[in-house]
């Protein structure tokens, strides 16, 4: 195998992890990134380049030699990028990791993805799906149903389009919100209704090459922002791999009922899909359910995720992109992962940026990855809602979350935030 030149498209803890693994790999000559963050810096080259602008992506592909591209977010695919790549004849023999526009519209469309599920038989939720003209079809449906009600904005809302309510006068009032206000934007323009499924949440994270597949270790994310699980939903606090309920007996479920049915499903409906999937599951007894599919890696899941992964990350996303897959046998690190999330103050709401970061050892047994941060004057500075993760690994979760907690003690900004009791309810 040629030594290759690399593209990482994102900026976030995600992006920052992918960068971590691959500088790693015995088969990568350049690594790049774009836009990348400060602690991208560090690895590889930052292109200010924005992840949607396609044209500049192209450009900077064509310049630097780029022989693979990881595309980290799910905006520029759910926009069309591999498409763009594949009908440009300067790019279309470059591969591009990331399902094409209608394999995304798996997390572009809440609505599609139901109906996906339900063709194949997925265990998930019950639905009914609505538009401003069908709101008093939507009324009458949350009537039937029994509280609390779930309403999902049926587009791509950042993880914060998801409503749990518990009273239907409230729940009547936040669907014509969504449909007819906007509240979220276009995003919901449709909604979609759930019943709501009680139980303990898990990630499921599958690469697959469009017909070998490999799943990665499991993980699980705490999305809220305050302790015990409360207040707004987050692009997620912290996150744990292994899953220590999900033994061998369930796990086997998962893949019998969900990942098998989820990928001979893309075949059998002809939907081209070179990436990864994200299943989020809620185990409820002992069955799992499908909550929702993302078409890209989990963040701060990644952060637990590909620590515990032993080959080489630039080797396996190649048998990717040549379809060769069932060629790599997946080792995995027996020990825990825990990753601790650092926040702006205000987040997930109004947070100010510009915060100089302090206290960031220069040699330390955890990785710190870097997601809202920016290198000016020689400073390392806060840039978004969430700052940076602390990841250690361990003998078992708790061991390894003690060594992330006693690191975030050192490191301190203005406004600082984090959770404290990640997983607590394991």
């Amino acid at each position: 195998m040629k030594k290759l030149n690399i593209l990482v498209l994102g900026s976030g803890g995600r992006e920052h992890t992918f960068c971590w693994k691959l500088a790693q790999s015995k088969t990568i000559d350049q690594l790049f990134l774009a836009p990348g963050n400060a602690g991208t810096a560090a690895l590889a080259t930052n292109l200010d380049i924005g992840v949607n602008d396609f044209e500049s992506v192209k450009k900077a592909v064509i310049q630097n030699n780029i022989n693979l591209v990881l595309v980290g977010p799910e905006d520029p695919l759910v926009n069309g990028i591999h498409d763009f790549f594949l009908d440009d004849p300067q790019l279309n023999k470059i591969p591009l990791i990331g399902p094409q526009k209608l394999g995304a519209k798996l997390e572009g469309s809440k609505e599609f993805a139901k109906a996906f599920m339900s063709r194949h038989n997925i265990p998930t939720a019950q639905y009914g799906s609505f538009t401003s003209e069908k709101i008093e079809e939507g009324y009458d449906f949350l009537e039937q149903m029994k509280p609390p009600y779930v309403l999902k904005a049926d587009g791509l809302a950042a993880g914060k389009g998801v409503l749990i309510i518990n009273d239907l006068a409230t729940a009547k009032k936040e669907l014509s919100n969504m449909l007819l206000d906007q509240k979220f934007g276009k995003a919901s323009s449709k909604v979609v209704i759930e019943e709501f499924l009680s139980g303990i949440e898990l990630s499921c994270f599958v690469l697959t090459d469009g017909s070998n597949y490999v799943t990665l270790p499991m993980a699980k994310d705490y999305k809220r922002i305050g302790e015990g699980d409360t207040g707004l939903n987050t692009g997620g606090m912290g996150a744990v791999s292994p899953v220590p309920f999900a033994d061998e007996k369930f796990y086997k479920v998962i893949q019998d009922t969900i990942v098998q049915p989820t990928i001979d499903g893309l075949k059998k409906d002809k939907i081209p899909y070179v990436g990864f999937v994200f299943i989020g599951l809620i185990r409820v007894g002992d069955a799992p359910y499908v909550i929702e599919y993302n078409v890209r890696m989990g963040d701060p899941e990644t952060q637990v995720v590909l620590p515990r992964i032993k080959n080489d990350l630039a080797e396996m996303l190649y048998a990717t992109a040549k379809g060769k897959l069932d060629q790599i046998e997946l080792l995995v690190e027996d020990q825990s992962a825990t990753t601790v999330v650092a926040v702006s103050g205000g987040y997930p709401e109004a947070y100010e940026k510009g915060k100089t970061i302090k206290g960031l050892p220069s040699s330390y047994n955890s990785i710190i990855f870097h997601a809202g941060t920016i290198f000016k004057e020689g400073e390392i500075l806060t840039n978004g809602g969430r700052v940076l993760a602390v990841t250690s690994l361990g003998d078992n979760y708790k061991d390894a979350l003690l060594q992330s907690y006693k690191l975030l003690e050192e490191i301190n900004f203005e406004g600082m935030f984090f959770r404290k009791d990640i997983g607590f309810d394991l």
